[in-house]
């Protein structure tokens, strides 16, 4: 069976992810078999296995970073919020159903022995379990049937990493007070703590960690810096979306209030095109593109976008010429009319921007698949696209019928003239390059060499493991795993 080790956090975007992703790294470079955990995860951004099966992303960037193919046994259970009071529970990769918060709940204890299914499959085949956790292990009015932090690290017999996020302030409140109100065998358990996003001169805290260390009775087992590296942001306190200020190629992205999969636009960054994010009809400006991302509730989205005044905004700048791509939620928005006769998001129809000629109807079951696809022969802005392939993923639950002319050779996706849109989840990982390049065209900037995707990750992984490796105490967190709790 595996050796596990958890790493939990004194609070939300505290780094959990990346450091998670980096003990991957280092555990694989070492010559390990490692797999990454994460019992229950809150977000809106989610990933198709092969065998059709919905994830968080977070875990599939921790699988990339080990160097294996992502599998929903690392994430049994997705929360994908639908409103500020429930979410589509998603369980071993399927829909189990909307539920309230608070029936929620009071139903996860049912879910225990699913969660130790996974841990137990994933820990029989590999060498590491890199597990993380959720949020804070301390929030005492939720801890009740905990099975994403202290419980599960009970149910796995998992060492913990108590991980303090520096850069935010008061990192002795968040490290020291976080033990403060564990219980005792749940302080037994931690067995290091992690200072993490430090920027400065690392010997200015040599005073701050023996406070620690004698404080709390626990090592510190490294100061982690300040990483930049570009990799998949976990959810909506990703920095990449308080992005407000245009390059000198202008993207603007909506965002949406139900925003999801926002990662498919992070990769206009590699080529000096980071997207700015807009909320407001004042903010748009004129950009080079605009794209409509994809969202949970499409109809709501499609509300607050004509309640903003952004509806009548996109559309005049379509009409002025400025090119309009739309994915998933994007693309439903995009068309004439969105109808959810079946209640799955509430109920209602809702006209949509009316950019491209389809409409969407909502049904039960959900789309999950990956595809490889071609983009078509086209025409206008879009045909610096023409002949090159993609690939993604799409997961949906809204049937689109199009009277436009297809995206993509195997006819999905629609375009009219400079607006198009499809249902492909990474649809740009391939495609932002000919996108900058074509948007730089005679205006005197260049973009360079188109990197490889799939290589530019694997730069940015090892990145990520040389600085955490350099930071941690490797022979302490070797140590840590060998003798366990």
């Amino acid at each position: 069976m595996a050796k596990p080790i958890m790493l939990q956090g004194t609070m939300s975007n505290a780094g959990k992810s990346l450091l998670t992703a980096a003990l991957c790294r280092v555990f694989r470079q070492d010559g390990h078999s490692v797999a990454p955990f994460k019992s229950q995860n809150m977000a809106l951004n989610s990933f198709v296995t092969r065998d059709g099966l919905e994830m968080g992303r977070a875990q599939v960037m921790q699988a990339e970073a080990a160097g294996i193919e992502p599998e929903a046994l690392m994430n049994p259970i997705l929360l994908k919020p639908t409103t500020d009071r429930g979410s589509q529970v998603i369980v071993n990769g399927r829909v189990r159903g909307d539920m309230r918060a608070a029936d929620y709940f009071k139903y996860k204890k049912d879910l225990i022995p699913e969660i130790t299914a996974a841990y137990n499959e994933l820990a029989r085949r590999f060498d590491i379990i890199v597990i993380e956790g959720a949020g804070s292990p301390v929030e005492l009015n939720l801890k009740a049937d905990d099975i994403v932090n202290m419980g599960l690290a009970r149910l796995t017999r998992s060492p913990v990493l108590l991980v303090g996020d520096i850069d935010r302030g008061g990192i002795f409140a968040q490290l020291l007070g976080t033990l403060m109100l564990l219980e005792p065998d749940e302080r037994a358990a931690v067995k290091g703590l992690i200072v993490n996003k430090f920027r400065g001169d690392r010997r200015l805290f040599d005073d701050g960690v023996k406070i620690l260390e004698r404080r709390s009775g626990k090592p510190v087992a490294g100061v982690v810096p300040y990483t930049d590296v570009d990799i998949d942001d976990e959810d909506s306190l990703s920095e990449r979306l308080e992005n407000k200020r245009a390059a000198a190629v202008d993207i603007a992205a909506v965002r949406l209030p139900r925003i999801s999969n926002f990662t498919d636009l992070d990769a206009f960054a590699r080529y000096g095109a980071p997207v700015r994010y807009v909320s407001r009809a004042e903010e748009l400006g004129r950009p080079d593109l605009l794209i409509i991302p994809g969202t949970k509730s499409t109809l709501s989205d499609m509300r607050w976008l004509k309640e903003r005044g952004l509806a009548s905004a996109i559309n005049a700048l379509a009409a002025g010429g400025t090119p309009v791509f739309g994915i998933c939620g994007g693309y439903q928005i995009m068309g004439k009319k969105i109808s959810d006769r079946d209640g799955t998001e509430g109920g209602g129809q809702e006209w949509g921007l009316g950019l491209l000629d389809t409409e969407t109807v909502f049904r039960a079951e959900k789309t999950l698949t990956q595809k490889k696809v071609r983009f078509n022969g086209l025409e206008g802005f879009f045909s610096c696209l023409s002949g090159t392939e993609a690939r993604g993923y799409e997961i949906h639950m809204g049937e689109t019928v199009s009277r436009e002319r297809p995206l993509f050779e195997d006819g999905g996706g629609s375009i009219r003239g400079g607006a198009a849109g499809c249902y492909l989840h990474g649809v740009f990982d391939d495609a932002a390059g000919a996108i900058v390049r074509a948007l730089t065209d005679g205006r005197g900037l260049s973009v360079g060499e188109i990197p490889d995707a799939r290589a530019y990750k694997e730069l940015q992984y090892d990145k990520l493991a040389e600085t955490v490796r350099k930071s941690l105490d490797m022979e302490l967190i070797y140590k840590i795993l060998r003798e366990g709790i």
